[in-house]
């Protein structure tokens, strides 16, 4: 299939390679074809292993007691992997494990690897599920162990077997291949640094001479997304251009893709990136707000005036003056509302010209009663009214990564983002924090169409009596 790959499986006490231990590998290594060596050991974790972890695997404490650490073979699994491909079954898991041990022993390991599930989507593309069950389900294997590490190898090795005879060992490598296959990276470009980038949420940034910041990114899967940009098919000549002038990269992992919009839109109105010009554009916002008891009934509110506490009366979220102007205008027409009292038309006595063509119900020459005109214009702009804040005080939105060991909580208060903790110090400052609240649109729509998520993550701060880095309960989408 390849020159050189080796199949591993590992079993572990968990699922967080930060926090979690290995306490099983085994591996079969091919080299053009022909098996030459095949492992496997127990390892010792030095934590105990969760009773879940025992009955899903059978390993238990006294199993593993006399196992060798995993700085005890070590050195066996490098000369195994050496100048060979690392292949298995949903690769960036056991990548990570053994990257996060190898990192305990001062070691950073650079290995190329093969996912196989990604392999089985390829030559089965009919089926719906690629797990391990599912594989021994479908290619009717018997008499493996479940959940051991080699049993779990060797059901990957009978299933890409049968594909051989079925498909062709031609059809096999060619899948191997495209999934191997890299894009070709500049040359002032470290290949080892690409090989660190995570499968996980997060934000990167591209610098060109001198450190000038060329672009913020974020992704759910930040190595697909950084070396989509070094893809030979440019989508754009900006593309192609923005990876010519970059000189270095760097990531900065977050706990979802909720804190990596919240970091994306942070970096890039800080840093400036020449190529985020739909994200860094200077905008003025505005908003219409409605005082019923004066005239005219609406005036245009810019952003650095907004109050976010006093969003009831704030109607709409426009980019400049003149589309603000148009959509009341179009308001106006639709609900038969007065120019004039609008303050759309001015340096007239007497009926608006609204009026004269029945376009206005008279307001504005007795003829609608000034009461029921403002109530009029109130229903019509209510569509685009903005949200009232619905928590006594601040909140915070939680997300929690079990690939990166990271929980971070954004506290929110009438819209605002105040920052994001990780533990319990910041957060605490956080809820403690009276700084004036400056409202900004991008926070706000994010955090509008996260609330309205069931799935989300959120505390009450104001109501809740638990450990400030507590768990948090899912939110009532008719909350908001």
């Amino acid at each position: 299939m390849l020159p050189s790959v080796t199949f591993l499986d590992l079993e572990t006490t968990g699922a967080t390679p930060l926090r979690d231990r290995i306490t099983e590998i085994a591996l079969v290594r091919f080299d053009d074809g022909i098996e030459t060596a095949r492992w496997q050991t127990l390892v010792n974790p030095e934590q105990p292993i969760p009773p879940f972890i025992q009955s899903l695997t059978g390993i238990n404490d006294e199993m593993v007691a006399q196992a060798p650490r995993f700085a005890e073979v070590a050195d066996a699994l490098l000369a195994f992997l050496e100048g060979s491909v690392l292949a298995a079954h949903n690769v960036r898991f056991d990548h990570g494990f053994l990257k996060a041990e190898f990192k305990r022993m001062g070691i950073t390991l650079r290995q190329k690897v093969l996912c196989t599930v990604k392999l089985s989507r390829l030559l089965y593309p009919q089926h719906y599920s690629h797990g391990i069950d599912a594989i021994v389900a479908r290619h009717n294997i018997t008499g493996l162990a479940r959940h051991r590490a080699m049993g779990d190898v060797e059901a990957i090795l009978i299933m890409l077997a049968d594909a051989q005879r079925d498909l062709g060992e031609a059809t096999v490598a060619a899948a191997a291949e495209k999934l191997m296959a890299a894009p070709a990276l500049p040359p002032h470009i470290d290949a080892s640094l690409v090989g660190e980038l995570p499968e996980s949420p997060g934000v990167y940034l591209f610098y060109g001479e001198n450190d000038l910041p060329l672009y913020v990114g974020k992704s759910i899967n930040l190595r697909a997304r950084v070396l989509s940009h070094f893809s030979s098919d440019h989508a754009s000549t900006k593309e192609m251009r923005m990876t010519q002038e970059m000189k270095r990269f760097e990531w900065i992992p977050t706990a979802g893709e909720f804190s990596a919009l919240l970091l994306e839109s942070r970096l890039v109105k800080e840093r400036q990136p020449i190529y985020n010009r739909q994200l860094r554009r200077e905008r003025t916002l505005c908003s219409w707000q409605l005082t019923p008891e004066a005239q005219p009934l609406v005036n245009l509110v810019y952003e650095d005036d907004i109050d976010p506490s006093q969003m009831a009366q704030l109607y709409g979220t426009f980019r400049n003056k003149r589309q603000a102007l148009e959509t009341l205008r179009k308001i106006a027409e639709l609900s038969h509302l007065c120019l004039k009292a609008l303050g759309l038309e001015s340096g007239r006595t007497g009926p608006c010209f609204a009026y004269q063509l029945k376009r206005c119900k008279g307001v504005c020459c007795g003829q609608e009663p000034v009461a029921l005109h403002a109530i009029r214009v109130q229903q019509a702009l209510m569509a685009h009214r903005l949200k009232v804040w619905p928590y006594r005080g601040k909140i915070g939105i939680e997300e929690i990564s079990h690939e990166n060991d990271l929980r971070q909580i954004h506290v929110f208060e009438h819209w605002v983002y105040l920052g994001v903790a990780e533990d319990d110090d910041t957060l605490y400052a956080l809820q403690s924090q009276k700084t004036p609240l400056k409202f900004d649109l991008d926070s706000y729509k994010l955090l509008l169409k996260m609330l309205a998520n069931k799935r989300t993550r959120l505390i009450d701060f104001s109501s809740s009596t638990q450990g400030a880095m507590q768990r948090a309960s899912c939110v009532d989408e008719t909350t908001v």
